[in-house]
């Protein structure tokens, strides 16, 4: 199964928070914080929204920062993915 957004969403699969910090000391579970930094699966096509056109600049394959309680989860064929909307990235991650 495939999801397609519409409008000005998109789909993302959060990137997996680090199990180990710079100084090479291992966490646990409940001291990783909540990762913000996501990879675009899908993108909708954007168009007329709320009386304003919107135009996508995001794609997929482009790893972004978004909001951290941003968006809708949903899981689908096992693997959870969150859909937000383009206002809801804050930054493309270069």
């Amino acid at each position: 199964m495939t999801i397609r957004p519409l409008a000005d969403r998109v789909v993302i699969k959060m990137v997996e928070a680090e199990e180990t910090t710079k100084s090479g000391i291992i966490l646990t579970a409940a001291a990783k914080e909540k990762p913000s930094i996501a990879e675009i699966v899908a993108v909708g096509p954007g168009g007329n929204v709320d009386g304003k056109e919107i135009v996508m600049n995001v794609k997929v394959g482009d790893k972004v920062l978004i909001s951290k309680y941003a968006g809708t989860e949903v899981k689908v064929d096992g693997v959870e993915y969150s859909i937000v909307r383009q206002s809801d990235i804050l930054a493309v991650v270069e």
